[in-house]
């Protein structure tokens, strides 16, 4: 098993994951997790995984996640939703960017804003599509760049900020186009602002192959 990262610190590695569970756990994102989500089956495999916020969204037909998660104190946060959930739930790696998963194996995988965070993105793309079976999809529920001009330029301005804050966290990752450019075909996708500041809430979810 892959080790943590040394130098995080006291903020990153224990702080921050329980304000991101609290914050993510609002109940207004639930719908977009049920849709994003809500039709998956068999071996899926979740960039991301938290503390498990995901987990209540995957239908019976789901067999299987691998939850791929670099906090380890999210695996203590996780416990409650892992016990009360029927779908078995394995640790399998802290980073998406060397995924301990034989190739060709997972039905599915999912991410839900995680791709903003990821510091080694193109590799942990490419990690993506080396484990998915040839029929198999990328289910993403993400935020990034918005569309207007006026909300770019703050989320351009504020990016350092919070980057520093937030963990490596970008707001202005243009979702779409880094999935283009590592081989997906994106096969649908939903835009649009949800409540919330805008240059943290333009929303990015659909599906790529």
């Amino acid at each position: 098993m892959d080790e943590p990262q040394e130098g995080m610190g006291f903020y990153r590695s224990q702080v921050l994951p329980r304000c991101m569970a609290l914050a993510m756990g609002n109940e207004g994102l639930g719908e977009h997790r049920e849709r994003a989500f809500g039709a998956l089956s068999g071996r899926v495999l979740e960039l991301g995984f938290g503390s498990g916020l995901n987990l209540p969204y995957y239908p019976p037909e789901v067999t299987t996640v691998l939850a791929v998660e670099p906090a380890l104190v999210n695996r203590k946060l996780a416990r409650k939703r892992i016990d009360a959930s029927p779908i078995p739930v394995e640790w399998v790696g802290l980073n998406g960017e060397s995924l301990p998963v034989e190739s060709g194996s997972v039905d599915a995988v999912t991410s839900s804003w995680t791709l903003c965070s990821i510091n080694g993105l193109a590799a942990a793309l490419a990690e993506v599509r080396r484990v998915l079976k040839p029929e198999g999809c990328l289910h993403f529920v993400e935020h990034g760049l918005a569309p207007d001009p006026s909300v770019r330029r703050w989320q351009a301005r504020l990016n350092p900020l919070q980057r520093f804050c937030f963990g490596g966290c970008s707001l202005d990752l243009p979702i779409d186009l880094c999935l283009e450019k590592a081989g997906f075909e994106i096969t649908e996708l939903k835009t649009d602002y949800i409540p919330g500041l805008k240059i943290q809430s333009f929303l990015y979810e659909g599906v790529a192959r």
